[in-house]
């Protein structure tokens, strides 16, 4: 195996790098949602007021650019070996369906008092975002 090879992930084709930058959002997504004490968090653990940021603001973005960049990898091999673009369509409506439903289902766990769910969560976010990167990847 060459140096590359073993850099990029080897015979897997994953990229290494996008793993840890993945691995690392998903790190500071469970320490911001998680602080300890919420009567004493850290600063830097809380959203910012409406000017600045902080780096609780950056783990959402982060992780869409993650889902862009794995949607382009992903996508780009599976149009390549599918030969039909309306299956790939399908696949990709579906799985953004099914992310949207999750995220209703989870903002209305365990009461499901629909005057009270809230409708753009982060999941419903990701779900529009996910079909309109995943179209643009898959080419004309």
């Amino acid at each position: 195996m060459s140096e590359l090879a073993a850099v990029e992930g080897g015979a897997s084709g994953r990229m290494v790098s996008l793993d840890v930058f993945r691995g690392m959002t998903i790190a500071g997504m469970i320490l911001v949602n998680n602080p300890g004490d919420w009567g004493a968090i850290y600063g830097p653990l809380q959203h910012a007021a409406w000017h600045g940021w902080t780096p609780t603001d950056l783990v959402f973005p982060f992780f869409l650019f993650i889902v862009g960049v794995s949607v382009t990898l992903a996508l780009s091999r599976r149009a390549e070996t599918t030969g039909g673009r309306r299956d790939l369509y399908v696949k990709i409506l579906r799985r953004a369906a099914i992310i949207f439903a999750l995220g209703l289902l989870l903002a209305g766990f365990p009461s499901f008092d629909l005057s009270t769910i809230r409708i753009p969560g982060v999941l419903q976010r990701i779900a529009v975002c996910y079909p309109s990167r995943s179209c643009s990847a898959t080419g004309p």
